[in-house]
């Protein structure tokens, strides 16, 4: 990586900490609205852009939720104990497709828990997310993995199982960057989003074949199409 690169996710991470040891100072809790992106920035001493890059981090974890035109709040996992590593580097090649296995392994099966069971809040999550992610594909690319590790995440939620939603927040929040690189790696973001739609359909028609079937075959393609960039020598 690129010194220049290497310095500039140094200072986001940084920005991240600072922003997280502010919530604690303050005592503000999930849904409490912090400072503006420009009045941290201020504080901060750095540029909108980079501030706003440490927020990301955040955001990808759940910790803060930027709302575009009203602010910044703090999120609903600013308590918990497993956290991204924000000194790990970005995973590559089969390290990446052995996350995307272990999630072959985890998620199909909560798939067809959640057309199951059909948890309201859950399913009502999914499919805000799917919306917010067409509205992503529209005008917002660069929000679309946020957006897609929360589609995972709700997915889990509609499952209506604490724990199993905690598994997988484990998995796509401790990961975050690594998601990123996966969603780049792809590069089809119209058919990630149209395998994300069948998903939902099957979840919330309670078909539970077709979920557990749509999600590992979502995953499957996902794993296939970085092994030919890879075999192609693409980075």
């Amino acid at each position: 990586m690129p010194a220049g690169e290497v310095s500039r996710r140094t200072l986001a991470d940084e920005l991240a900490s600072g922003v997280v040891e502010l919530i604690h100072e303050n005592g503000l809790e999930p849904g409490a609205q912090m400072d503006t992106v420009r009045e941290l920035a201020r504080r901060f001493d750095v540029a909108v852009p980079t501030m706003r890059e440490g927020l990301r981090r955040l955001e990808a974890m759940g910790v803060v939720v930027l709302r575009h035109g009203s602010g910044v709040y703090v999120g609903e996992n600013v308590r918990r104990s497993v956290v991204h590593n924000p000194h790990s580097q970005v995973l590559t090649g089969e390290r990446l497709i052995d996350l995307l296995e272990a999630r072959r392994v985890i998620e199909p099966p909560i798939a067809a828990t959640a057309a199951t069971v059909r948890d309201p809040d859950g399913c009502a999550r999914l499919a805000a997310k799917l919306a917010e992610a067409e509205q992503c594909l529209n005008d917002a690319r660069d929000r679309l993995w946020i957006v897609n590790l929360d589609f995972h995440r709700a997915l889990a939620q509609a499952a209506g199982n604490t724990v199993l939603a905690e598994v997988v927040d484990s998995i796509v929040l401790v990961h975050a960057e690594e998601q990123k690189e996966i969603l780049r790696l792809h590069g089809n973001e119209s058919e990630d989003f149209q395998e994300h739609q069948r998903i939902t359909r099957a979840v919330l028609d309670g078909d539970i074949d077709a979920a557990f079937q749509a999600t590992r075959d979502h995953l499957s393609n996902v794993i296939e199409a970085i092994r030919a960039r890879d075999l192609n020598g693409e980075q």
